[in-house]
């Protein structure tokens, strides 16, 4: 019988280099689908209390301004919220789609002006806040789980079908 070692070194089965040595512990996984890109991601980004960098970096870029290109670091806590919300709604394998990840000062100063309801400092400027929709949940239930949850911000907008969540204050809208 051949060795697992012996597969990874021969190039028959990849080294998993996403996860440090030593880590152990549930995996946190994601699934995304970028409604502005085209762009699907499926990720573990964490296993136990570990961050990966790794996959933090992959991201950070698929969550990059989708008018730019320009790529902030998020906070973490913000794909535990949502790791949290798709299990709340029970839908922990589902993709969530992304309508808006971060944006720029002139993306956010952009939108704002041509009348898109964008608040002046928006959390989307500082990688702390997405708006998102998750396929088979109405955007009601996925509001109200997140305010269940009591882990920041939630704001509804029914009319364009998605919730908006910040990790931070609490507060809705």
């Amino acid at each position: 019988m051949v060795s697992l070692c012996l597969l990874v070194l021969l190039g028959v089965v990849p080294a998993r280099t996403d996860v440090p040595i030593g880590t152990s512990g549930t995996q946190y996984r994601l699934r995304f689908f970028h409604t502005h890109t085209g762009e699907h991601l499926d990720i573990v980004y964490r296993v136990g209390e570990t961050y990966l960098p790794a996959a933090l970096d992959q991201l950070d870029h698929f969550l990059r301004d989708h008018r730019t290109g320009e790529i902030r670091h998020y906070d973490p806590r913000v794909f535990d919220l949502l790791h949290d919300l798709t299990a709340k709604v029970g839908e922990p394998d589902g993709e969530i789609n992304v309508v808006c990840g971060y944006r720029t000062p002139w993306s956010n100063e952009f939108l704002r002006t041509h009348g898109h309801g964008v608040a002046l400092h928006s959390l989307h400027m500082q990688a702390m806040a997405i708006d998102i929709r998750l396929p088979g949940v109405p955007t009601a239930t996925l509001r109200d789980a997140a305010l269940d949850m009591h882990r920041g911000g939630v704001g509804y907008y029914r009319a364009s079908n998605f919730v908006h969540v910040y990790v931070g204050r609490v507060r809705r809208w």
